[in-house]
């Protein structure tokens, strides 16, 4: 489906741009935000692609796992976006947007895990 190919190149974007966080956080002077911003998409990047993978055969319920799927990128993008704009502009993106992108981290984790039941 289209919207499987989507969510692979979401995901292999956020892994790029996990990487090019990483290298910040290890080169540059007091980039401490860097490090979680890194982690976060890199490690949601990967939760995209396996979510994609198990709803596509069948394993996920699919109308749920991609609704998982997508706040898995949302959120990710909101809270390491968030945290990137403070290390590089000095300010946010919005109020609270980091800890928004974390609550739809966590509400993504619970629907994955509901779309296997």
């Amino acid at each position: 489906m289209k919207c499987y190919r989507i969510l692979i190149a979401l995901a292999g974007l956020m892994g790029a741009c996990g990487v090019v966080l990483a290298a910040g956080a290890a080169h540059l002077a007091d980039a401490s935000r860097l490090g979680p911003a890194s982690s976060m998409l890199l490690f949601h990047a990967t939760a995209v692609l396996g979510t994609v993978a198990l709803t596509e055969r069948g394993v996920l319920r699919a109308p749920i796992g991609i609704f998982a799927a997508v706040g898995f990128v949302i959120a990710a993008l909101l809270f390491a976006g968030d945290l990137t704009m403070r290390q590089y502009a000095d300010h946010s993106l919005f109020p609270m947007a980091a800890a928004t992108g974390g609550t739809l981290l966590i509400a993504s984790w619970i629907v994955l895990a509901l779309s296997a039941l």
